[in-house]
C-alpha cells in the first residue's frame, strides 16, 4: 500500500468524523463515566475550523486513492513566564489509524511525520496524554521514544457518575 501524509482538507472530513468515532469509543468503553457512548469530540463544522487553522494542524495518511486510513490532529502551545523557560510545543491532541488498518505501521509514520512538522516548526519538544488503561496507546507511544513528562491524577469524591 503506497501512503502519503498531508495536511487534511474538507473533503476528509466524512472520514475523520468515523475515525473520531473509532477513538471515542475507546475512551466511552475504558471510562464511561466520563466519556458519552456513540459520541465524537468534533461535529462537521468544528472540523472546518480546525482545519483551516494554522495553528491546530491536522495530519492525514492517505492511500493512494486518496482515501484516509489515520490522522493526527496537533495544537501549537507557546510557553514561558516567570518559573518557565520560553519554548514552544506541538501537542498531539489525537492520533488515530482506523482499527481495520492497525499494525501496518501507519501510526509509526504519522507520528514520525509529527516529529519532523515540530522540529521544522521550531518547537522544542512534542507532547501528548494517554488514557490511563489505554495500554496499546501507551506501548506505541513508548517504542516511538516517548517518555512520561508528568502525571495527571484523579480521586473520584463523587458516587454517582455524571450525567447530561
Amino acid at each position: 500500500m503506497d501512503i502519503t501524509i498531508r495536511k487534511a482538507e474538507e473533503k476528509d472530513i466524512p472520514r475523520i468524523i468515523n475515525l473520531l468515532l473509532q477513538v471515542h469509543k475507546v475512551h466511552s468503553d475504558k471510562r464511561p463515566d466520563l466519556f458519552r457512548k456513540g459520541s465524537k469530540k468534533y461535529d462537521e463544522n468544528e472540523l472546518k475550523e480546525i482545519i483551516s487553522d494554522s495553528m491546530r494542524p491536522i495530519f492525514t495518511a492517505v492511500d493512494e486513492k486518496d482515501c484516509v486510513l489515520g490522522y493526527a490532529f496537533c495544537v501549537f502551545q507557546h510557553f514561558g513566564d516567570k518559573s518557565l523557560e520560553k519554548h514552544d510545543t506541538l501537542y498531539i491532541d489525537d492520533l488515530c489509524v482506523d482499527e481495520c488498518l492497525r499494525g501496518q505501521h501507519i501510526g509509526t509514520m504519522l507520528y514520525e511525520y509529527v516529529l519532523n512538522f515540530a522540529k521544522d516548526s521550531g518547537c522544542y519538544n512534542v507532547t501528548l496524554n494517554v488514557w490511563e488503561g489505554n495500554e496499546s496507546a501507551k506501548k506505541f507511544y513508548e517504542k516511538m521514544g516517548l517518555s512520561v513528562q508528568k502525571y495527571s491524577m484523579e480521586k473520584i469524591v463523587c458516587e454517582d457518575p455524571p450525567h447530561s
